[in-house]
């Protein structure tokens, strides 16, 4: 009878141990990121949802007004590439290549209006938020984002239909 017990208590703990080692962890995929082409910049608008500097800390100065969002429109013009920062005070934007995957903005043309606190605050901030490297990747809900990284801070647009 010893024996039998012994027995039942060894098949009891093989199972036990053969069970909790079939679970399955939840698997966590990376996001997928996709080359930087003018093409997948231009289909979509791109709206800030996310800028923090390097500290951690949020730059509040792209959030005064949560009913405009700083917005990123890439487009052709007349065969260039250009981009429109939107809702900013002046009316902003650039002429940009893609140069390596890399986002290359030329000059950006500005209108010299002079803009009260806090828009002229989110114009200088905008100015900051589109210099670095550009990638664009897919969230969770398979939602395209575009990151904007540079050493003093990291942007997250999020892709908008037109």
């Amino acid at each position: 009878m010893k024996n039998m017990t012994k027995m039942m208590m060894a098949a009891t703990l093989a199972v036990g141990t053969l069970a909790a080692g079939c679970q399955t962890a939840p698997t966590v995929t990376a996001p997928v990121t996709q080359p930087i082409t003018a093409n997948a910049l231009q289909a979509y608008d791109w709206q800030l949802v996310d800028a923090k500097r390097a500290n951690g800390d949020k730059v509040t100065q792209l959030f005064f007004d949560p009913a405009k969002p700083l917005t990123l429109k890439f487009f052709k013009d007349n065969g260039n590439d250009r981009v429109a920062f939107v809702n900013t005070c002046n009316n902003m934007g650039s002429n940009y290549n893609v140069v390596n995957g890399n986002v290359v903005l030329g000059n950006v043309l500005s209108t010299m209006m002079a803009c009260p606190e806090p828009q002229a605050s989110f114009d200088t901030a905008t100015l900051a938020t589109v210099q670095g490297k550009y990638s664009i990747s897919t969230n969770a809900n398979n939602t395209p984002i575009l990151t904007i990284k540079n050493s003093s801070q990291v942007a997250h647009f999020k892709a908008v239909a037109k």
